[in-house]
């Protein structure tokens, strides 16, 4: 006979492993995310405060004047669903019309974990990873787990054209 101990070797906890797993995972999808957010972040950072985006009327706001010198043409006015919107993921914004003839536009990135927005009815703009719902008129949150509202986007109406700024 030998003279080994006859223990085993003890293994990593099961929490330990899962943990590692979940980690691991979310790594990789903020980084996926992340990478394609950057110009977004920056679109939404510049729209000063979100009075500018949410106080946008029928024109867009305070850029009203500036919507006929430039932008990137996203949508026609009727491409917009009032009490809906739509998501230009390339652009990384979701455009609403809360009420008639009144846009809004908000970074499409989920405050929750980045995910990107993608169901917008009855003026809630809805996360699907995690079910964060979010008001078409200001970007506010309506229901978590997200605590933080969508950042504004400046958008311009010129005609029937919504331009982003």
């Amino acid at each position: 006979m030998t003279s080994e101990s006859l223990h085993p070797v003890p293994a990593p906890a099961r929490r330990t492993v899962v943990a590692a797993v979940g980690t691991a995972g979310l790594a990789v999808a903020l980084t996926a995310c992340g990478s394609d957010n950057k110009s977004s972040d920056s679109t939404s950072s510049n729209s000063g405060s979100g009075a500018s985006a949410s106080s946008g009327g029928t024109g867009g706001g305070d850029n009203a004047a500036a919507g006929n010198a430039g932008g990137t043409v996203i949508a026609k006015t009727t491409d917009i669903p009032e009490g809906g919107g739509k998501v230009f993921a390339s652009q990384g914004v979701v455009v609403t019309q809360p009420t008639a003839g009144t846009y809004k536009a908000f970074s499409s990135k989920c405050t929750h974990q980045g995910c990107a927005v993608k169901g917008i009815a009855n003026n809630v703009i809805t996360c699907p990873c995690h079910n964060s719902q979010f008001s078409a008129t200001d970007g506010s949150v309506k229901k978590g787990p997200a605590t933080q509202p969508l950042a504004a986007a400046n958008i311009t109406v010129d005609g029937d054209s919504i331009k982003l700024a």
